[in-house]
C-alpha cells in the first residue's frame, strides 16, 4: 500500500530531477523514488556499520585482544598469492 507525501521542492532541484529522470528514460516521480530508495538503503547501510564497530569496540574494551595490521595483510597477501601463511595471533592490549 502507498501513502501519498507532498514534497516542496527548490525550483532549480525540480528543474534538475526533471533533467535527469528524462536522461534515464523514467519518470521524475519514479526517478525520486527510486532516489529516496537509494539514499534509505545507504543511511541503512552506513547506520548497520556504526553498530558494527561501536560492538568491535565493545569487545576489544571486554576481551582486550587485537590484531596487528601488517601481519594481517602479510597473511592476507601470502594466502592470495598461494604461499604458505602463518595466521596471526590475537595480542592483548
Amino acid at each position: 500500500m502507498t501513502s501519498t507525501t507532498t514534497l516542496k521542492l527548490p525550483e532549480e532541484l525540480k528543474a534538475r530531477i526533471a533533467s535527469a529522470a528524462q536522461k534515464a528514460g523514467k519518470t521524475p516521480h519514479a526517478f525520486m523514488i527510486e532516489a529516496l530508495a537509494a539514499h534509505t538503503a545507504l543511511a541503512e547501510r552506513r547506520m548497520e556499520f556504526l553498530a558494527s564497530a561501536y560492538a568491535a569496540e565493545q569487545e576489544v574494551a571486554e576481551y582486550g585482544l587485537v590484531y596487528d595490521a601488517d601481519e594481517i595483510f602479510s597473511y592476507l597477501r601470502d594466502k592470495v598469492t598461494g604461499k604458505r601463511a602463518k595466521r596471526p595471533r590475537p595480542v592483548k592490549l
